[in-house]
């Protein structure tokens, strides 16, 4: 979550989609039916610090680089909001997911014109030689305000990285349309969207309550095109740590019941030691740090429909060894 944010908290009564789509398409990766992929980020130390707190290792492993740089692939970088360093999260969760957010703010242009596909090739080589699948969440949060993201160009870039990773045979990733998720009638997420045969996830942040109900609405988006849905970046912060993040889970935990949710990623992080949101009273996020939270989060991602790391994960996601 590289860009900065004015969240107000409130809390929410979650409302229901009435329907739901499996997408059976393979090469989403999407997990069978009533399983949900965990994941967790939002960088290396963070999740080093919470498979050592929990004892368990997440489905799904977070970073995030940037079109202008793709720091944090083959060394690590930090920009302020954590350790990126992709080769570490390969080696240390070598049965584990991958999801990436890539950031191109201020560059819409510049990628149309060829100017970063240097970096989009070397990006493609870190995809394939990951070797198993990796959700890629291309200009995430395409809606937020501050991204400034024209429709028409974000389309066109969307389009452009797909087909350029298609080109240099890809096979591994799945291409993930991410949305701030806060419902704006003057801002309607459909003039964003890059095409079904471009799209393979749609997928919402959840930070705040104003963003509650626009994950509904995204959430049946994704059932009308048959594509599966991911909270793409969710943590509790500020009045949420201060009066319950217990209840903020359970919210999340319901959520994604009655939902199906196909993929969570959850930010483990402690927002005030992270130079980038210094001062901005977000706390502490991390599920170990607390033993009522640590508990109930033990509790409910060990049932079965969570999907951790493990031997099967890949193939169960529809990836084998024929996927190079």
């Amino acid at each position: 979550m590289f860009n900065s944010r004015s969240i107000s908290f409130a809390i929410t009564t979650f409302l229901l989609c009435p329907f739901w789509i499996t997408p059976t398409q393979a090469s989403t990766f999407a997990p069978p039916s009533g399983k949900t992929l965990l994941l967790v980020g939002q960088d290396k130390k963070t999740i080093d610090a919470y498979v050592q707190g929990t004892g368990r290792v997440p489905g799904g492993v977070m970073m995030y680089t940037s079109i202008q740089k793709m720091e944090g692939l083959e060394e690590q970088a930090d920009c302020g909001s954590g350790c990126q360093f992709g080769n570490a999260l390969l080696t240390t969760y070598p049965q584990s997911v991958v999801q990436v957010g890539l950031y191109m703010v201020n560059a819409l242009g510049d990628i149309l014109d060829g100017k970063y596909d240097g970096n989009l090739k070397k990006l493609s080589r870190w995809l394939k030689r990951a070797k198993r699948p990796v959700y890629l969440r291309i200009g995430y949060e395409f809606d937020y305000v501050k991204n400034d993201y024209s429709p028409a160009q974000y389309k066109a870039v969307f389009r452009y990285i797909v087909d350029f990773f298609r080109r240099e045979k890809v096979t591994n990733a799945a291409y993930v349309w991410h949305a701030y998720s806060v419902l704006d009638v003057n801002r309607p997420w459909m003039d964003w969207y890059p095409g079904d045969e471009y799209v393979d996830w749609f997928g919402v942040s959840i930070f705040s309550g104003g963003q509650l109900y626009g994950a509904e609405r995204f959430r049946a988006l994704a059932a009308e095109h048959r594509k599966p849905f991911m909270i793409a970046e969710s943590s509790p912060m500020g009045i949420y740590i201060v009066r319950s993040q217990v209840n903020w889970l359970k919210h999340l935990f319901d959520f994604i019941d009655q939902q199906k949710v196909d993929a969570w990623c959850y930010i483990n992080s402690n927002w005030d030691i992270l130079p980038m949101y210094k001062g901005w009273s977000w706390g502490d996020a991390r599920i170990e740090k607390t033993p009522e939270v640590k508990d109930l989060w033990l509790k409910e991602t060990g049932q079965d429909r969570y999907l951790k790391a493990s031997k099967d994960l890949f193939e169960m996601l529809g990836y084998t060894s024929s996927i190079k």
